[in-house]
């Protein structure tokens, strides 16, 4: 016994010693074949050779030599007589390279494909279910039409396969048979049908494929199957899940009640079926797919109640992990959050610190998202948060990247104008504070571009500030008027200059006391220089001198009216006569008229441009008649509208699209560059929810009946056997108002009755008829007792009919009896 144990022992090591030496070898050869020094390649006539060969051994050697050739993009399709030959082979090895051959070249050699249709039949019927599946695949992969009829009823045998891999393979051949020959597809949704009840999840994810693909709007076959899928979500593969949710979040829109408040504030009305979808998705949150996260993102934000953040809070923080992603990934997950939080600022407001922006280590359109979404939540952050934020943001302000500073100045306007209830105030006035030093400063290495954005910023807030007369908005404006009346001397860049004189003269050229003063005195020092200014800053003045001297007349108008009330009914002629020469007196030596007529002298006579001389004829024609002062204020003087700060994302995702799509990553990255919407070829949006009395009853879901609507006062339901035939029922019942008075609905049997009931004799549904025809079932069941009363002949006929009805009100009675179900102890 120790000599064969030893024995034992020694085949076992050299068996191992064999192996790894086969290993090794078969390792060196791949490297030659690597560095180009494995065996030559072989010609056509030896090629074949291999191929028609009676050994297995070299008949897999060709073949390996011609897939080798195929998939370095030789043409070999002269080989498909060979190749096509050994189709009928029964090492495995062989079959699988023989069929990714055929695959290839079957539609260019359709004559010779069918050839081997037959063999590929036959082995739908192999032992081996890797075989008969790689048949399936085969044979709805050849791409030859006359076929359609013989793929749909292969496909057919396999639904009913024992195996699940088979029936998977069967559920993934319908698109492929739907696009050989549309013509099958009623074969083919029979099919799905049955694949969709299937118990297997890692069929029913592959017939879900499937039917998205043929028939996406037969929403009929997954009635019955509701319930099922939603349970066997959590079992599947994570592509299965994709398909899954996607379906049934179609499948929610035209089939459930839309969700609406109910009764108090927060409070809402949701099917239950509905609920046990969203309930089963969150389930899906931990996934380690981003598309199934993202999918679940779709089905929370399309499905949920508006206004209502009860699913959506669980989204939050898977979809802010897929930040850590690539950057492919991460730019979908923060398009994903940006849409959801338009509607939902506050939701990511405690994932703040995530958005924090890394402009040298990000692409741009990452870090243009983050901060985007620093802005909109910026006023549910608490006041550290904030705090970082505006640091954060003031630092890129001063970088040198022109894109980052003008993002940045632009983050700072939207956090200024920021709606929120508490502390608004002292928000506008420190982001006011960070625009003012950037405008005085312009130390950055960008300071003409930071300059230019932060004094357009700048003159949005104070709009949006002197239109709110609470608290003191319009003297603070004023007060940053001033400032930046002060930084006239220090700035240089045109637009800049421009946009000081325009606040200039919009917020202080009409005021009243020190900011008229000021509006003048800045009047005064500009037009010193005004031939060396540019075109713009030229315009600008000749604004802001046609403003201020619009206000010089108001005054002097109410002024002159105040002393004509003075002097009451004294002698008024003498009285105009002298006011006429005062006013002329003023006119020719006031500084503010003076400085108005040497600027259009100057604009009107010596400057080059065409518009400035066409503007100084405009301001001279209007305010040379004291009639036309009113006239002139107005033009001159009316208010402006507060421009609103919009989130640079707000335009393109209100446009509709679905979220999680690339239709809406696509839309963000064109609405940047200001292209249009059309979106990925092949796109196709949520249906609109379905229409009141048209969604499909729970019973549809309970025991496979179409219930759509309800019609009538008492609760009255309207059955089909199908979505249109259930429609046609409504319209049929609605037509004439006489329909929806039936009684209530019937509760399906429990599992408990059906047991019970199979006891029973084998007419179960007797019961019932017997209450309504009990007259019918007598007469039937005492067939013998009639032929008993017939026998007497001596009876007179009236006793006869007597005592029939005796006997058969009996026999009814006992017959009640025998049918009681039995009892289930």
């Amino acid at each position: 016994m120790e000599s064969l144990a030893r024995i034992s022992n020694m085949l076992e090591t050299a068996r191992d010693l064999t192996l790894e030496a086969a290993q090794s070898a078969s390792a060196a050869g791949r490297r030659k074949d690597l560095l180009g020094l494995g065996p030559k390649a072989l010609t056509v006539q030896e090629t074949r050779k291999l191929l028609n060969s009676r050994m297995d051994r070299e008949v897999l050697e060709g073949l390996k030599r011609v897939m080798e050739s195929l998939f370095r993009g030789s043409d070999c399709s002269e080989f498909f007589p060979d190749v096509i030959k050994n189709v009928a082979s029964p090492i495995l090895e062989i079959k699988k390279l023989v069929y990714i051959y055929l695959l290839r070249y079957a539609e260019s050699e359709p004559d010779l494909a069918l050839l081997s249709i037959n063999t590929i039949q036959k082995s739908l019927t192999d032992q081996n279910p890797l075989i008969r599946a790689m048949a399936i695949r085969v044979m709805s992969g050849i791409r030859v039409p006359v076929i359609s009829q013989i793929v749909a009823l292969a496909i057919k045998k396999c639904v009913t396969d024992m195996s699940p891999y088979v029936r998977k393979s069967a559920a993934l051949a319908i698109p492929k048979c739907y696009r050989l020959d549309p013509g099958t597809l009623g074969l083919l949704t029979e099919n799905l049908g049955t694949l969709l009840g299937d118990k297997s999840c890692f069929v029913v994810g592959a017939a879900v494929m499937a039917f998205l693909e043929v028939c996406p709007e037969k929403l009929d076959l997954v009635h019955k199957h509701y319930k099922g899928l939603c349970k066997m979500l959590v079992e599947m593969d994570e592509w299965g899940q994709l398909a899954v949710v996607n379906l049934l979040t179609i499948y929610a829109r035209k089939c459930f009640p839309q969700v609406k408040h109910h009764g108090k504030e927060g409070m809402y009305v949701m099917d239950p079926d509905l609920e046990l979808f969203l309930e089963k998705c969150k389930l899906l949150l931990h996934s380690r797919n981003s598309a199934v996260i993202t999918s679940i993102a779709k089905a929370f934000h399309h499905l949920s109640p508006p206004n209502s953040t009860t699913y959506l809070v669980h989204i939050t923080g898977p979809l802010v992990s897929l930040l850590r992603c690539p950057p492919d990934i991460a730019h979908m997950s923060l398009i994903n959050i940006v849409s959801i939080s338009l509607s939902h600022p506050s939701l990511f407001a405690s994932y703040a610190t995530h958005f924090l922006i890394q402009p040298s280590l990000e692409p741009s359109h990452l870090w243009k998202l983050k901060m985007e979404m620093q802005t909109l939540m910026f006023p549910y952050l608490k006041k550290p948060l904030r705090s970082l934020i505006l640091t954060e943001l003031e630092y890129f302000a001063k970088g040198w990247d022109k894109e980052l500073v003008r993002e940045s100045v632009r983050a700072i306007g939207r956090c200024a104008q920021t709606e929120s209830a508490a502390g608004r105030e002292r928000v506008a006035k420190r982001c006011l504070g960070v625009l003012l030093r950037l405008v005085t400063e312009d130390s950055a290495v960008g300071g003409a571009v930071v300059v230019a954005e932060s004094l357009t910023v700048i003159r949005h807030i104070i709009q949006s500030y002197a239109a709110r007369k609470q608290r003191g908005g319009e003297e603070y404006a004023n007060m940053v008027v001033i400032k930046l009346a002060r930084a006239l001397d220090t700035t240089m860049h045109p637009q800049a200059r421009a946009s000081i004189i325009w606040l200039v003269g919009e917020f202080a050229g009409g005021g009243n006391g020190g900011m008229g003063n000021i509006a003048a005195d800045t009047l005064r020092i500009l037009a010193k220089g005004f031939a060396d200014e540019s075109e713009s800053v030229r315009g600008m003045i000749v604004l802001l001198a046609a403003k201020v001297y619009v206000a010089y007349l108001n005054r002097r108008k109410e002024r002159r009216e105040k002393e004509k009330a003075a002097r009451g009914s004294g002698d008024e002629g003498s009285g105009e006569e002298d006011d006429d020469d005062e006013e002329d007196e003023e006119l020719s030596t006031h500084p503010i008229p003076l400085l108005y007529t040497y600027l259009l002298h100057l604009l009107s006579r010596y400057d080059t441009s065409y518009d400035l001389r066409d503007r100084a004829r405009l301001y001279r024609s209007l305010l040379s008649d004291p009639q036309s002062t009113q006239l002139a204020s107005l033009l001159l003087q009316a208010p402006k509208p507060a421009p609103e700060a919009r989130s640079p994302s707000e335009r393109v995702l209100k446009d509709g699209w679905v979220v999680g799509s690339a239709s809406l990553a696509l839309g963000v990255l064109e609405g940047e560059a200001g292209g249009g919407n059309g979106g990925v070829r092949g796109y196709v949006g949520l249906p609109v929810w379905v229409r009141k009395g048209e969604e499909v009853g729970r019973e549809a879901r309970e025991v496979g009946e179409v219930v759509i609507g309800r019609v009538g006062d008492t609760g009255g339901i309207v059955r089909g056997t199908g979505v249109a035939g259930g429609v046609e029922a409504v319209k049929a019942v609605n037509g004439n108002g006489s329909g929806g008075t039936g009684g209530g609905k019937e509760e399906p049997k429990s599992l408990e009755d059906w047991l019970a009931s199979e006891g029973s004799s084998g007419d179960d549904e007797s019961e019932e008829e017997e209450e309504e025809d009990g007259e019918e079932e007598d007469e039937e069941g005492d067939d013998e007792e009639e032929d008993d009363e017939e026998e007497d002949k001596d009876k007179e006929e009236e006793e006869e009919e007597e005592e029939e009805e005796d006997e058969e009100e009996d026999a009814s009675g006992d017959e009640k009896t025998s049918m009681l179900p039995r009892s289930s102890s």
